[in-house]
């Protein structure tokens, strides 16, 4: 079906709900009667689909009908009438702006006229928010160049996850969204600690509405896997390179999380759900004006999440609070500030050894957990976001956005011992070592972000710009205590481990400082009607400094990497086959500083990635559906790679040694949006291999090739209150080879099903049920040092949801 769906896009011989009328003769919105059948739900997704029945076009902003709710509606209307009738008590209004095009304003307007209005194929409404549009794509994104364009005008990788998306599958965490994305792979390293890889490398850069974060796995921090998605309205992942706006980094692509904004109109809901293994969370949002004009809105939302697991004695609690005020100071000047609050705490630790110690895979069944019952980690996060966005006149727009993140961590930890290539487990009597260790750690994040963009005439031709300024720091204080070694039976420890006494004797000292700072300015030139070149340059400058000191060992390490005025080019051609479809052409490179030593104890050079993409782009259904297929080629210098046997000199800390002229290919393939009324898909494949300069696979324990495909349809008529979705997930074999014994564990690969059943009672009241690994498929979600981490077994989850 997928691929089916794919080439007829790829060709143009997909038919809209509309293209049939299109054929016909013109309709009289007057005279001819439709036959309507719309259920109650957000107004925005009621027009859109109007739209499609009807054939007319309504063109309207996002925000106009942010919390506003439209009654069902249901018979025979003409287009006009049917219209009038959605926005009946909204205070909106449709003005007719020719005959077959209307327009929906707030406040009073001239009247929905009748007239002719011939069918067509393009309704509108979709920009940068995703919420109560119904929708599995966004109209506007502006996360690879700060330029407001479409999924399709963007000569980049793109894909987006949707606030639509993230209710139907209840996907609460950062970890479970990327795992719906295109060529997104990861493995869990211990507790919630993941290691995220895209196009042959880490995936560590993250962006809070476009603000830079740093992603730091070593001593932990927020951004990377811990997020909780009841704050965001969708989030935006850019495949490749993405130098021009976030400087450093890898070649492999940036997130970007969008926070929910106020609505106008009052707008609240609560929901609770109860799933497997003790799973109970509840979650309420409620926003509105908080005065009479509506010029001061705002939005409080809460969540609480208590879980245990399919393995023993592990589990996981959370705590969200945000709150955001958004002011309209003059009808050009927009002001926001918001605070979020996130708590989390791990107990317990998950994952299973791999491999013993003479070599042989290891076959612990999914309960197993590898830490002590009293194994406990919390991390306590407070952010501040505040935004300013000035129009100017010819549509030009300043956009100041600033955050500022302070995290604490601590950690008390009875663990199975793990490194990299080793095992300390044995088969034959089940001994294994156990570290003890207690850890915390003050982070503090600091991010800004200026940008100053619009559109100027050259040559008879318009054309657009935007510059802008950013700045990123990132101060870690981390501290252990080693509380040392001991052994126990792992076959018959029943997680019982004595909690060791504080000695108070400090282990090691971890400092991390990083600084980057850049400016950037990119032109998107409309050559001809047909033809759109981008241009651009980012210069930045980069600090970083590593201080480790281990007092038992009498041991100190410093490192500090300089690099000043790196200019990262950003260059891309796109052609427009039709209206709905483009080819595209882009080139960038990227570098990266790195900390990692060789065997001499020297800092290896700066990683240099050059990235170049090929891809053709369609948007269909005015950018309701969008499809894409890429091909890519990263060449890099300067990886680092593990120079076996060797360790840094005066330390045990593994050597690595440069590798020169690796090389990361591959495609990615997707569709995305509604192919059909009430008909939402996301559905894409993904290859990337990585291959070292003498050509050999590298990265095998990611797997090389990635299905996903998920869908929702929701039936009409009698049955229009029921929605049934469904999808797979598939990853390729992989492998993650011992040097120390010569030995390779091996996965297959392996499909995970995923099923959707969703009612709506009443207009406000919906019950969802989610059921994961129907099957009940036996696999490893990640694997990583010597640690293997079971995917989760067969659950579910009932969700109740009540809007307001």
């Amino acid at each position: 079906m997928t691929i089916s769906l794919a080439l007829a896009v790829a060709t143009g011989a997909f038919v809209s709900p509309t293209d049939g009328h299109a054929q016909s003769s013109q309709v009289s919105a007057g005279t001819t009667a439709h036959a309507i059948d719309l259920a109650a739900g957000p107004l925005g997704q009621a027009l859109n689909t109007l739209a499609q029945q009807t054939g007319i076009q309504v063109i309207f902003s996002g925000s106009l009908t942010e919390g506003k709710q439209a009654s069902a509606l249901r018979g025979s209307y003409t287009a006009a009438d049917a219209l009038r009738a959605l926005l009946t008590g909204s205070g909106l209004t449709a003005t007719a702006r020719d005959a077959k095009t209307f327009t929906v304003t707030n406040g009073p307007g001239a009247d929905v006229e009748s007239g002719v209005l011939p069918a067509v194929t393009v309704n509108a409404g979709l920009d940068a928010i995703t919420e109560n549009t119904g929708a599995y794509t966004t109209g506007v994104t502006s996360t690879a160049t700060k330029m407001n364009l479409s999924l399709r005008e963007t000569p980049q990788s793109i894909s987006v996850i949707t606030r639509q998306r993230i209710d139907d599958q209840q996907i609460n965490s950062m970890t479970e969204v990327l795992n719906q994305v295109p060529g997104i792979t990861m493995s869990q390293d211990g507790l919630e600690r993941y290691s995220i890889s895209s196009r042959g490398s880490a995936l560590d850069t993250y962006q809070l509405d476009g603000v830079t974060t740093t992603q730091q796995s070593q001593t932990r921090n927020m951004p990377s896997t811990l997020l909780d998605m009841a704050l965001y309205d969708h989030v935006e992942v850019v495949r490749g390179a993405t130098g021009l706006m976030t400087g450093a980094g890898e070649p492999s692509g940036v997130v970007n999380l969008v926070r929910k904004r106020p609505v106008k109109g009052f707008q609240a809901h609560a929901q609770a759900g109860i799933g497997s293994w003790d799973f109970y969370r509840a979650e309420a949002d409620v926003s509105g004006s908080l005065n009479q004009a509506g010029n001061v809105r705002g939005r409080l939302v809460a969540a609480t999440q208590k879980s245990n697991s399919f393995m023993d004695w592990y589990g996981l609690d959370k705590d969200i609070l945000y709150g955001v005020i958004e002011a309209d100071l003059t009808d050009t000047t927009l002001l926001r500030f918001g605070v979020d609050y996130q708590k989390y705490q791990t107990s317990g630790a998950p994952g299973v050894p791999l491999i013993f110690n003479n070599g042989v895979q290891t076959n612990f069944p999914r309960s197993v957990s590898s830490g002590a019952r009293w194994n406990t980690e919390n991390i306590e996060t407070y952010n501040y976001a505040f935004g300013l966005e000035q129009k100017l006149p010819n549509d030009w727009l300043l956009k100041l956005a600033a955050n500022y993140m302070d995290a604490d961590r601590s950690a008390v930890s009875g663990a199975y011992r793990t490194s990299g290539g080793r095992s300390y487990i044995d088969q034959a009597t089940g001994s294994a070592q156990m570290l003890h260790y207690r850890a915390g750690a003050d982070q503090v994040q600091k991010g800004m972000d200026v940008t100053l963009q619009g559109p100027f005439d050259l040559l008879g031709r318009k054309h657009e710009f935007a510059a802008g300024l950013n700045y990123a720091s990132y101060d870690n204080k981390h501290i252990g205590y080693d509380a040392g070694l001991s052994t126990v039976n792992f076959y018959t420890w029943n997680n019982e481990l004595a909690m060791p006494v504080d000695t108070g004797a400090v282990a090691e000292i971890f400092n991390i400082a990083t600084r980057q700072r850049g400016a950037f300015a990119a032109t998107k030139f409309n050559l001809a009607d047909e033809v759109k070149v981008f241009v651009g340059a980012r210069v930045s400058d980069y600090d970083y400094d590593y201080f480790y000191e281990s007092p038992p060992d009498n041991w100190v390490q410093r490192i500090s990497m300089r690099e000043r005025s790196q200019i990262t080019p950003y260059a891309a051609l796109v052609y427009d086959l039709t209206r709905e479809q483009s080819l595209y052409a882009s080139y960038t490179d990227i570098f990266k500083p790195q900390s990692a030593q060789d065997r001499t104890g020297q800092v290896l050079d700066p990683i240099v990635g050059k990235n170049y993409e090929l891809g053709w782009k369609g948007e269909f259904y005015g950018g309701r559906l969008n499809g894409s297929a890429a091909i890519y080629r990263i060449d890099r210098d300067n990886v680092a790679e593990l120079d076996t046997g060797y360790t840094v000199p005066g330390t045990t800390n593994n050597a690595y040694r440069a590798i020169k002229g690796a090389r990361t290919e591959g495609i990615d393939l997707e569709l995305t949006g509604e192919i059909a009324r009430n008909w939402n898909v996301q559905t894409s494949f993904s290859r990337s291999t990585t291959k070292n300069a003498q050509g050999i696979r590298s990265l095998t324990y990611v797997p090389s090739n990635t299905f996903r495909l998920w869908t929702t349809y929701a039936l009409s008529g009698e049955w229009n209150n029921l929605m049934l979705g469904g999808g797979i997930n598939w990853n390729s074999d992989s492998s993650l080879y011992f040097s120390s014994y010569g030995a390779t564990v091996h996965q297959e690969s392996y499909a995970v099903v995923n099923l959707l059943a969703r009612y709506r009672f009443t207009k406000q009241l919906v019950a969802t049920l989610n059921v994961n690994n129907l099957f009940d498929k036996t696999y490893y979600a990640g694997m990583g040092g010597s640690y293997g981490h079971y995917g989760s077994p067969r659950n579910a989850v009932l969700t109740v949801r009540y809007d307001f």
